[in-house]
């Protein structure tokens, strides 16, 4: 009798979990969000909260000023954040789903969610103008993106930041996300080590202007921009897979559609009795 009790404890502690959205629903959330976009998702899983942890220490100590975070997903970065001692007042959130957005509103009361385009950062924040903003954190997939997209996107925070201001991005791979053009002479870049307890294992980047920094040894980073664009290549491929087997779907059900209305067509034009006129004679 105790261990069924037991088993039912645990069951309504599994539900439980589920309807408050953590941590299973999470994941769930995060998978739907990837087959329906994958260039915009990037992810198969919420952040971890050591990455989370790293991201949020790479801000730096509280001071004044707005910390905007992009791609905030379910929050566990701004979790992160939270507990670093950044002020809920203080957090802008830019979420691009709708249904991240609602949850983040929920989970994290007192912060701001603005549902947007992190990659058009000055129209999405264009009413914060007057505001300093001394940090921006990432948690985009820069990777799925093309170099320029990805450049335009650092000029764009660091236009909105105040001097000093700190742009920090995760990534899974090796190499800078932001691409090597647009680092030289304009933004340091600074990487922390693998950190081996997330999964799968990732790095945390931070930049900041710095008009004298050098560009990356030219080797490694052909070598890197290469691998980069071999995973826009599969990125694209992916979703124009996707595309077509929707059209062919879409083009399958027209046909099945169109065939049950004629057979239904022909079935009230004709007469019951004709049906039976025509059967073949029994032997």
């Amino acid at each position: 009798m105790a261990r069924l009790l037991k088993k039912r404890v645990d069951l309504s502690k599994m539900r439980a979990r589920l309807r408050s959205g953590r941590p299973l629903g999470d994941e769930v959330r995060f998978l739907k969000t990837l087959f329906e976009s994958p260039r915009l998702t990037g992810a198969v899983s919420p952040s971890g909260r050591f990455l989370a942890r790293a991201m949020a220490r790479a801000v730096g100590p509280v001071r004044e000023g707005l910390v905007v975070e992009l791609g905030p997903g379910t929050g566990p970065v701004t979790r992160a954040l939270i507990e670093q001692g950044v002020p809920p007042d203080q957090l802008i959130l830019v979420e691009y789903e709708a249904t991240f957005c609602r949850l983040l509103s929920q989970r994290f009361p007192g912060v701001r969610v603005v549902q947007g385009d992190a990659y058009a950062l000055r129209r999405t924040l264009a009413d914060l103008a007057d505001r300093p903003i001394r940090a921006v954190v990432s948690s985009l997939p820069l990777l799925n993106q093309p170099p320029a997209r990805r450049a335009a996107l650092i000029e764009d925070a660091f236009a909105l930041m105040a001097p000093g201001g700190v742009f920090v991005q995760f990534t899974y791979g090796v190499a800078s996300p932001i691409p090597r053009p647009a680092s030289a002479g304009r933004f340091s870049a600074h990487a922390t080590a693998p950190i081996w307890l997330n999964l799968p294992p990732a790095r945390v980047w931070t930049y900041r202007a710095d008009p004298n920094a050098s560009a990356p040894a030219p080797l490694f980073s052909r070598l890197c921009e290469g691998a980069d664009r071999m995973g826009e290549e599969w990125v694209g491929k992916a979703e124009a897979a996707g595309r077509l087997l929707r059209a062919k779907r879409g083009k399958l059900g027209a046909k099945v559609r169109a065939h049950a209305k004629d057979i239904l067509s022909e079935a009230r034009r004709r007469k019951p009795l004709d049906i039976f006129r025509n059967l073949p004679p029994r032997d």
